[in-house]
C-alpha cells in the first residue's frame, strides 16, 4: 500500500488551523505546547497542533459565559440561519472533510464521505428545530390562575467528544446546543482533533459569534477536563466515550449538579432468528460489524444465530470478509482500514486469541497485519463458547463473533445478557416476533431487519451502562432546554 501524502493531501492539512479557537481567536496556548496528530495507516505525524493548558480550558470557558446571554438572546431564526449556512458550507467542502477523517482516522474513503453525509444532517435538522422552540398555557385545574410553561437555554456546555466519528460527534452535540441558544467548549479527541477543527473554522465562516463554540484540544484530557466540569458556571456536560470514563465523568458532574448527557459503551446483540432473509442478515451483519472497521459503539458485538442456520451464515459471511480489501482508506476499493493504534490491535488480537483457546473456529482473518500502520485482519470466529471475553466486552474491531441459541427465550436471554443497552439487531420475517423483540430487548435502540440504525431525525441513546440522554430528533434538543413554568392568578 501507498504511504507517501500526495500533494492534493498534504495541500488540504497545511490549511487546517494549528490554535486553539477561543473567544472567536485561534491562538496558541498559554505554555506553548504542541502535540502530533498521526495517521494510522502509516504511523506517520501529519500535523502539529496547539496543546491546551488546564489554564486555556478555563479561558474556553470564560468566552462561552461571556457570549451566553447574548446568544440566548438571539432570535431562534438567526440562529437557524447560521446552521442552515454552516450544513451548506458543509456540503460544498464535503470531499475536504471525508478526506481528513480518513487522513487523521483511517476509515475508507467512501465511509468518510458517509460520515459528512450524516454529520451534516445534524446541522440542517437542528436549523429547523431552532424556530420550533415551544410552550404552553392553560388555566390550571382550579380555574384559580394560568400556568405558563416556557424552555430557556441550559446555558454554557461542555462536550467531550470520541475520536472514531470526529465529524459526526461534533456536529451531534453542537448544533441542538446552539439550536437551544447555549455557548460551548468542545475538547475533540487527541487522536483525531483536526477534523473537529476545521469543522469549526466552517461556524466562523457561517457567521457564528465569538465565544459562542470554542476549541481546546489537549493531549491530557482529564487534566483539562476536571476543573471545567468543576466550576460553577458549567451548566451541562455531554460526553461519547467508555462506560469507565463515562462513570468518572457523572461523578465529577453530581459536584455541580450539571445535566449530563452520555452515550457510551455498547455490547449490541445481532439475533438471526431461522426464518430470516439470509441475504438480508448477511447484508445486515456486514454494515453493523465492518462499518468504520467495526469502531463504533452501534457495531454488532454478539452474533446470536439460531442453531439450525449458524453454518450457512457463516459461510456466506466468511466468503464476504476474506474478499474485503484492507489498506490505507484513501486506496479505491479498500473496505477495512487501520485501527486508530496499536493498542487497538493488540486488544482485537488477545480477545480472539482467547476465544480460539475456549474452543471458538476460526473461519477467517485472526491476526494483525506486519509492517508499517495498525491494521487488523477482518475476522470471523464460530461455535464461540459462553464465558468468553469476546461476549463480554466492546470487540472496537473487526471481528465477528457467532454464538447459537435454539429457543426465542433463549435469544433473549442470551441478547440481555449484559450490564450494556445501546442497540441491538434482530432479523425475522415474522412480525410479530419482531414486535416481540421490540418490547423484550433492553436496548435504547433496535434495528429489525437493517444494520444501521442512525438518523438525525431519530434519538439516538442507550439503557443500563450505555448511557443517558439522547441526540438527534426531537427528544435532542431538549438536552439544552429547561423548563420553566409560571402561575399568573385570575384577576
Amino acid at each position: 500500500m501507498s504511504t507517501q501524502i500526495a500533494p492534493a493531501e498534504q495541500a488540504l492539512l497545511d490549511s487546517i488551523p494549528t490554535g486553539l479557537f477561543i473567544g472567536g481567536k485561534w491562538m496558541d496556548g498559554e505554555t506553548g505546547g504542541t502535540f502530533d496528530v498521526k495517521d494510522p495507516s502509516t504511523g506517520e505525524v501529519i500535523r502539529t497542533i496547539a496543546d491546551a493548558t488546564p489554564g486555556d480550558g478555563i479561558r474556553a470557558l470564560d468566552a462561552a459565559v461571556a457570549a451566553q446571554d447574548s446568544w440566548a438572546a438571539t432570535a431562534p431564526r438567526t440562529r437557524s440561519d447560521i446552521l442552515r449556512r454552516a450544513f451548506d458550507l458543509v456540503q460544498a467542502r464535503k470531499e475536504d472533510l471525508a478526506l481528513l477523517m480518513t487522513l487523521e482516522m483511517g476509515k475508507p474513503l467512501a465511509e468518510a464521505r458517509g460520515e459528512v453525509g450524516y454529520g451534516g444532517e445534524f446541522l440542517r435538522w437542528f436549523s429547523e428545530e431552532a424556530v420550533r422552540i415551544n410552550g404552553r398555557y392553560g388555566l390550571n385545574p382550579e380555574g384559580t390562575g394560568h400556568m405558563v410553561v416556557s424552555q430557556r437555554p441550559v446555558g454554557p456546555s461542555f462536550f467531550v467528544t470520541p475520536w472514531n466519528f470526529p465529524f459526526a460527534m461534533a456536529t451531534r452535540k453542537i448544533a441542538p446546543a446552539l439550536a437551544a441558544g447555549c455557548t460551548v467548549v468542545i475538547k475533540p479527541p487527541a487522536l483525531t482533533p483536526l477534523t473537529t477543527i476545521f469543522f469549526v473554522s466552517l461556524l466562523e465562516e457561517a457567521g457564528l459569534p465569538a465565544g459562542v463554540v470554542n476549541v481546546v484540544q489537549t493531549s491530557r484530557s482529564s487534566a483539562l477536563s476536571a476543573p471545567i466540569i468543576a466550576d460553577p458556571r458549567l451548566r451541562k456536560l455531554s460526553f461519547t466515550g467508555s462506560t469507565e470514563v463515562g462513570r468518572k465523568l457523572i461523578a465529577q458532574a453530581a459536584e455541580g449538579v450539571l445535566r449530563v448527557s452520555m452515550e457510551l459503551g455498547g455490547n449490541a446483540p445481532f439475533v438471526v432468528f431461522d426464518d430470516a432473509d439470509l441475504d438480508k442478515a448477511v447484508e445486515g451483519a456486514l454494515a453493523a460489524k465492518f462499518r468504520n472497521i467495526g469502531q463504533a459503539c452501534t457495531a454488532a458485538n454478539r452474533f446470536i444465530v439460531h442453531k439450525d442456520i449458524a453454518g450457512e451464515f457463516a459461510k456466506r459471511i466468511t466468503e464476504r470478509v476474506e474478499a474485503m480489501k484492507i489498506g490505507r482508506g484513501t486506496e479505491d476499493g479498500v473496505a477495512i482500514g487501520p485501527l486508530i493504534d496499536d493498542d487497538a490491535v493488540a486488544k482485537a488480537g488477545e480477545l480472539v486469541d482467547e476465544a480460539v483457546g475456549r474452543g471458538a473456529t476460526l473461519l477467517a482473518g485472526g491476526k494483525a497485519l506486519d509492517g508499517v500502520g495498525s491494521f487488523y485482519e477482518p475476522t470471523v470466529l464460530t461455535d464461540v463458547v459462553a464465558g468468553s471475553a469476546i461476549l463480554r466486552e466492546e470487540i472496537f474491531g473487526p471481528v465477528l463473533a457467532i454464538a447459537t441459541f435454539e429457543t426465542e427465550e433463549e435469544a433473549v436471554r442470551l441478547a440481555n445478557d449484559t450490564e450494556y443497552g445501546l442497540v441491538s439487531y434482530v432479523f425475522t420475517e415474522s412480525l410479530q416476533r419482531g414486535q416481540r423483540m421490540i418490547d423484550a430487548l433492553e436496548t435504547g435502540m433496535m434495528g429489525l431487519n437493517v444494520g444501521v440504525v442512525s438518523n438525525a431525525a431519530a434519538p439516538f441513546g442507550g439503557v443500563k451502562q450505555s448511557g443517558v440522554g439522547r441526540e438527534g430528533g426531537f427528544e435532542g434538543i431538549h438536552e439544552y432546554l429547561s423548563t420553566k413554568y409560571t402561575l399568573i392568578p385570575v384577576s
